[in-house]
């Protein structure tokens, strides 16, 4: 696994002119010695004149230093034409004298070499177009047409000596290509001994997939990086990607990001995943994953936050267009800039390059959130395919970012055995199920794993319409999970049992409260009972003291008339 290059030497050094190339002159700790010449080799199709064009170009745009373009191949309206959609204006650097361009047209059959043959006159040529615009940069495109005519192994090496001593003691920082040979650096085995930088291009095709690297071979007086590092070449320029594994010293990220579904935010402790987080959504095709993260963007970009998704299976727009079966309008995120996709096939580069694009891209657009969609669909082999995810893992942490990744994969494994597993490199890992059960299909979600925070275990069945995603508890019972039409069905069965119990209880409470009042009027009875007795005793209680009270006036009226008698 590439190592990141060594801090430079702080202490003075080398005097170092910077290419402008994004990259490279990070892997050169400054670019290329200054009044020194460099050789930049290789095959045909690398990119070699680009890059010295975008040396010179860069030169006269951002450091003010005027700069000649000497082409032994190309006429300077196709060089010209040939750039311009790299948006390099060369005729407009002409015209305000800061570029001057010069063909040197040589043909081998209009060359008859003697003993005097030497390369006097394109010193004068190459003089006059130095003075002419005060360049401080030249470029020679290619060495092996200039000398074309020397069949002389000595006086080859003498002139070209000559001539890089003719560059330093004019104090100028050149770039001189050359053509890679057989078994060396260049064809004529010369030029890489005698230049102090050595940069060597390659365009390697492995699988059908082009990829370009780049090596620093030698040079002379300062450190730099060692390994080879991918390079892209597109619409925007040249830029040297040095993509390596980093540090495991990034710091934790603070605070929580809300997922924008109310269900999952739930399941989580702190309501979100934690910032800066490594996010993992697994499950086979159909289950969700796709609008899992245009919810999450959805919720990033309404906090202001900045989106990135790389797509691999589907574009941008298809995306934005599935998305609103949810309602979740991501086109008005596109409009305002904080949402931006980045689609490609996973066959249209190596995994070197898609990295090195994924590396610029973030550094130009410099996003809070990342979605890859899906990681799954790299291809590679196994070793190479591994290191790249690390790589791509460590890239978004060092940034902070928070990433979100899919695969197509239920146990979160890569490669064509399923042997590389990305789930361990993950803080936090969604797993998504397609249930089948009674002739349907329902889709069911749980948190595997967390890290640094409570989560809830359980499964969640969760439906997609048009009011977004939404998370249901899914029925757990003696039979397993219930999920879809089974578990309504089960609900319903559960429903249908609570009112039964329910009517049972209220119809038990009206046969006790007809029992009560039955009883109370039965015991009203009796009480009336009770009192009409007591009141017909009171009653033959009353008339037998009358009676008695009565015999008692007679006997005493009876005495009275006794005794008046006598």
């Amino acid at each position: 696994m590439n190592q990141p290059p060594a801090q430079p030497d702080l202490r003075p050094g080398l005097p170092k002119a910077a290419t402008g190339i994004e990259g490279f002159d990070a892997v050169t700790f400054g670019g290329l010695p200054a009044g020194r010449p460099s050789l930049v080799c290789g095959a045909a199709g690398c990119g070699k004149t680009l890059f010295a064009t975008t040396f010179l170009v860069n030169g006269v745009t951002r450091y003010g230093e005027p700069g000649v373009f000497m082409s032994f191949e190309e006429r300077a309206e196709d060089l010209s034409a040939n750039v311009a959609s790299l948006g390099y204006d060369l005729d407009g650097l002409i015209g305000q004298g800061k570029l001057a361009i010069d063909h040197v047209r040589i043909e081998r059959s209009e060359i008859e070499e003697t003993g005097a043959y030497d390369l006097e006159g394109l010193f004068i040529r190459l003089g006059f177009a130095v003075d002419s615009v005060g360049a401080k940069r030249i470029v020679l495109d290619t060495i092996e047409t200039l000398f074309s005519g020397f069949s002389d192994a000595s006086v080859l090496r003498a002139e070209l000596r000559r001539l890089f001593g003719w560059i330093k003691e004019r104090g100028l920082t050149a770039i001189i290509t050359g053509e890679r040979g057989e078994g060396q650096l260049t064809r004529q085995g010369l030029e890489e001994y005698v230049s102090d930088c050595v940069v060597l291009l390659d365009n390697r095709v492995e699988d059908q997939i082009t990829t370009r690297r780049l090596r620093v071979v030698k040079y002379r007086g300062s450190a730099h990086g060692t390994n080879e590092y991918p390079f892209l070449i597109d619409a925007e320029g040249i830029s040297v990607l040095p993509v390596t594994s980093a540090d495991l010293d990034y710091p934790a990220g603070e605070g929580v990001v809300a997922t924008g579904i109310d269900g999952l935010d739930a399941m989580l402790g702190p309501g979100g995943f934690h910032r800066g987080s490594g996010i993992l959504v697994s499950g086979e095709a159909g289950t969700g994953k796709t609008m899992i993260c245009a919810s999450m963007v959805d919720a990033a970009c309404a906090r202001g936050e900045r989106c990135l998704s790389f797509v691999f299976e589907e574009s941008g727009e298809q995306i934005i267009r599935n998305a609103r079966s949810i309602g979740v309008d991501l086109a008005r995120h596109v409009a305002a800039g904080l949402l931006r996709f980045e689609a490609a096939r996973p066959s249209l580069y190596g995994l070197e390059m898609h990295l090195a694009r994924m590396q610029r891209d973030l550094d130009r657009f410099g996003p809070d959130l990342v979605v890859v969609d899906p990681l799954s669909a790299l291809r590679g082999p196994d070793a190479e395919l591994q290191t790249t995810i690390l790589r791509m893992a460590d890239l978004l942490k060092a940034r902070g970012i928070t990433a979100v990744f899919t695969s197509l994969r239920e146990d979160g494994g890569l490669g064509r055995d399923g042997d590389i597993g990305v789930s361990s490199l993950m803080d936090a890992w969604i797993r998504l199920l397609n249930v089948e059960a009674n002739g349907e299909r329902s889709r069911t979600l749980y948190v595997i794993k967390a890290r640094g925070m409570s989560h809830s275990n359980q499964v969640r069945e969760f439906a997609m319409s048009r009011e977004g995603l939404r998370l249901v508890d899914a029925y757990i019972g003696p039979s397993g999970v219930l999920t879809g039409t089974a578990r309504a069905v089960r609900e319903a069965e559960e429903a249908a049992e609570v009112l039964r119990r329910r009517q049972e209880n209220r119809r038990r409470q009206r046969e006790t409260e007809r029992r009560r009042r039955s009883l109370e009027r039965r015991i009203e009875e009796l009480r009336a009972g009770l009192e009409a007795v007591a009141e017909e005793e009171a009653i033959l209680l009353d008339e037998e003291e009358r009676r008695e009270a009565a015999l008692a006036s007679e006997r005493r009226d009876l005495a009275a008339r006794r005794g008046a008698g006598r």
